[in-house]
């Protein structure tokens, strides 16, 4: 009898904490990952970094590195050095779609693992969002994950022709403490994945921005051990 080859699959992988996981959880599903990485003008370029350590060593079958200049447009305070990132919760809570939001950032990257996906002949792609510790952007709900694949179906030669194309968004419904936890089981290293909104060049995290808190936050409910290197050698003060 003939082995049926495994399934492909592109999985969006950044280089933080949970597009790592979500990778894990595609190879634990049975598929044989893709990774994806984009370069769209990140001021913490150090995850893109990160991204190959995590790809290598989930044993991604190729990781791909693609590059599109989001910074142009600015925007965002994590694509334009003039816009200062909150820092310390500070701003955190002043709109419900804060400054690091990124215009159509989800969008542009689950275009371009769509085309890879068609080329691969793979009818899944991952993406590492999440509707629950996360900062209120309108790309990680799960409403504009549902409409990003009816799309998907529609507009391409593969959804056309009968073959389903689906998104897979394995955390979208979790906590962060939940995800860190799934990721341990499976064996995620998080001391090789950035998280921070402004990491120096090593990948060490400020500790004082909204992600750096979520972060800590997550570790810290998950009761497992922080291993996130700090600028400063100091962890998030959650109390601020």
């Amino acid at each position: 009898m003939t082995e049926l080859p495994p399934r492909r699959a592109v999985v969006l992988l950044s280089g933080g904490l949970d597009s790592a996981t979500c990778l894990a959880i595609a190879r634990e599903q049975g598929f044989e990952c893709y990774a994806l990485s984009v370069a769209y003008g990140q001021r913490h370029a150090a995850e893109l970094t990160a991204s190959k350590r995590v790809a290598d060593s989930l044993g991604a079958a190729e990781h791909r590195l693609a590059r599109v200049g989001l910074g142009q447009f600015g925007g965002s305070a994590l694509t334009d050095p003039t816009i200062d990132i909150p820092i310390d919760a500070r701003g955190a809570n002043t709109s419900p779609i804060p400054v690091t939001y990124v215009p159509a950032r989800n969008t542009v990257m689950l275009s371009i693992a769509l085309a890879w996906a068609e080329v691969l002949g793979a009818n899944d792609i991952f993406v590492g969002v999440n509707a629950v510790d996360y900062s209120g952007y309108p790309d990680c709900r799960p409403e504009y994950i549902k409409a990003f694949e009816t799309m998907a179906n529609l507009a391409t030669k593969v959804g056309v022709e009968g073959e389903r194309m689906t998104i897979h968004a394995p955390l979208i419904e979790l906590s962060k403490a939940d995800i860190i936890r799934r990721g341990t089981t499976l064996g995620v290293d998080y001391s090789q994945t950035v998280t921070c909104y402004q990491a120096d060049d090593t990948g060490r995290a400020c500790g004082r921005c909204e992600a750096c808190r979520l972060r800590r936050a997550g570790f810290l409910e998950s009761g497992l051990d922080d291993p996130t290197r700090y600028a400063n050698g100091k962890p998030p003060d959650l109390s601020a």
